[in-house]
């Protein structure tokens, strides 16, 4: 297999499922499946049901703040949280390396910005990788093999409608 840097990037709704959408089939094709969620806590549906299909997860932050509530205290909590949720992820076997919300991590310096372009530019042969979130740094750009951007044209959420269990978590 030819490992490739899959982009999920931009301001609308759906970098996160295609990513976890990848994830499903690369487990469905036997795949070993590690998926790191930066900047993210709280339940998810799709978390469980990938977990007990085989993918090992790592999340989790200082809290449940977003991250411009957060004390300095809570982001060098959170910082060093998902720096070691890295370490670990990058410790395991994966053919498929998925690094949810990456993008936000490293414009808000919430990991260790060496390790994540280590993860993806150093990456063992073979090992496809998928980075999501809004505004990613150049030197992804230049690593990725597919970009995809999602633009919002309307959301629910503008007239009102808050977010749905099984649909937007």
């Amino acid at each position: 297999m030819t490992g490739l840097v899959h982009l999920y990037w931009g301001e609308g709704k759906g970098k996160t499922t295609a990513a976890m959408g990848l994830a499903l089939r690369a487990l469905g094709a036997g795949r070993n499946v590690v998926i790191v969620q930066f900047l993210k806590g709280g339940p998810s549906g799709e978390i469980p049901l990938l977990e007990k299909l085989g993918a090992r997860v790592f999340r989790g932050k200082a809290g449940q703040k977003f991250t411009f509530q957060m004390s300095g205290a809570e982001k060098a909590e959170t910082k060093a949280l998902q720096t070691e949720n890295l370490r670990r992820a990058l410790a395991l076997e994966a053919d498929l390396l998925v690094l949810d919300e990456a993008c936000a991590a490293w414009q808000k310096d919430l990991v260790d910005r060496d390790l994540l372009k280590q993860a993806v530019l150093e990456r063992p042969q073979g090992r496809e990788a998928v980075l999501t979130g809004r505004n990613p740094p150049d030197w992804l750009w230049e690593a990725a093999d597919y970009i995809t951007e999602m633009k919002c044209h309307r959301h629910p959420f503008e007239r009102g409608i808050p977010a749905r269990e099984g649909i937007e978590f």
